[in-house]
């Protein structure tokens, strides 16, 4: 018979989410083992790395920081100090409005700070070695989940048994371990893709995220470290799958002509600095965030498009406020009322969050030039009053969502 291992808190998940979730909770002195059935890869320039990135916002920076994790990834964080708006949907690409929403309106502090998620692997994994009390397995999944009012009982693919008090499921989109405990999800498809690339380009960035609106998604440029000696952006280039499919065949020549009029010009020409990857496009939300004994976090609670920097930060929305539950009682992280605690603070938010950035992203889809109108006046509107203004940056950042 099997070994039985006893663990505080099973991460079934090592992408950035399921990492940093076995770092907070390592560095709150619980025992955590971390699983994920694929190696992960740290290279930028290996076949199949992550090369989207992530902006964290405020509340996320002050979270990393708390948990150690910031000290890390600030040599190589790109501050993100206004979010530009661009409509480009007239009849032609060139841009008709662009309005700068600027965080010196109402903190002292950026936005945000941009990084590499194949960097941001990187760095957590480093920091994991140091924690003793870190299990990371990579190249192992959870098979198994059953769960009882005291423990959870978990099989992995390797053949080890472990008992958890407490189940963290940041295992993606399509969660075996959500689906293990019977939580359904509401899924929301537009038939869009994205692609993920780097670029350089000769006119500085000079820390602007830039989004770009015209049909199909939006075209977002996010600043990055210089690349060779030129200004760098990473680029999340939205359309739907047929044209995404075009896009991806196309020679370099022919991509590089064609994404620098999609971006309208603003940073000149953009030359291609890295693979071409791409990545399905859809809303998602689980029906509730908990069940016995584990707490759905994550694209495991909740998908969103890449719009606004909402996704990597709802999960850390998610992870601080378990993170405080589970610290304020330490004798039983996974007890039911903790859950069902974590599951009101923070299932409400999410959803908002999620209805919020669907409306946003078929916005940007829209072809039909009176919806285009539509929309740009729309921005002027809300662009134009500053209280209005100032609100929208604030509700963006996501600073609620905390345990009391």
């Amino acid at each position: 018979m099997a070994e039985v291992i006893d663990t505080d808190i099973l991460v079934s998940g090592g992408g950035v989410a399921g990492l940093i979730a076995a770092s907070a909770f390592g560095q709150a002195g619980f025992s955590v083992i971390c699983v994920d059935p694929a190696p992960p890869i740290t290279e930028r320039d290996a076949e199949g790395s992550d090369l989207r990135t992530t902006a964290f916002l405020q509340p996320s920076q002050t979270f990393l920081n708390k948990i150690g994790l910031w000290d890390r990834f600030a040599p190589f964080a790109m501050p993100l100090q206004i979010m530009r708006i661009v409509d480009a949907g007239g009849e032609t690409t060139e841009p008709r409005v662009a309005h700068d929403f600027n965080a010196a309106d109402i903190s002292d502090a950026p936005f945000g700070w941009n990084l590499p998620n194949w960097l941001l692997r990187r760095e957590i994994l480093s920091f994991l070695d140091a924690l003793p009390n870190v299990d990371f397995r990579p190249g192992t999944a959870t098979t198994q989940v059953l769960t009882r009012q005291a423990e959870a009982r978990i099989g992995l693919s390797d053949g080890t048994q472990l008992r958890a008090r407490l189940v963290v499921a940041a295992d993606g989109r399509n969660s075996p371990v959500r689906e293990a405990v019977g939580i359904d999800t509401k899924t929301m498809r537009y038939g869009q893709k994205a692609l993920a690339l780097a670029v350089t380009h000769p006119t500085p960035h000079e820390n602007v995220s830039t989004e770009i609106h015209r049909s199909g998604g939006p075209f977002t440029l996010v600043p990055l470290p210089d690349y060779e000696g030129r200004p760098s952006s990473a680029v999340v280039w939205m359309e739907r799958g047929p044209e995404t499919k075009r896009l991806m065949a196309l020679d370099t020549a022919d991509f590089e002509r064609e994404m620098s009029d999609r971006s309208g010009h603003l940073f000149g020409p953009l030359t291609l600095v890295s693979r071409r990857t791409i990545w399905p496009i859809i809303s998602q939300y689980a029906e509730r965030m908990e069940a016995e004994r584990v707490a759905l976090i994550a694209e495991a609670a909740h998908v969103v498009p890449p719009i606004g920097a909402q996704g990597l930060n709802m999960s850390l929305g998610d992870l601080r406020v378990l993170l405080e539950l589970a610290e304020a009682h330490r004798d039983d992280p996974g007890a039911r009322d903790l859950l069902k605690k974590y599951n009101r603070i923070r299932h409400t938010e999410v959803l908002a969050r999620v209805t919020g950035v669907d409306a946003l992203n078929r916005a940007s889809m829209v072809e039909a030039q009176g919806l285009r109108d539509a929309r740009m006046h729309a921005l002027n509107l809300f662009y134009s009053v500053a209280p209005v203004r100032r609100v929208l940056m604030r509700a963006g950042l996501g600073t609620s969502g905390r345990a009391p």
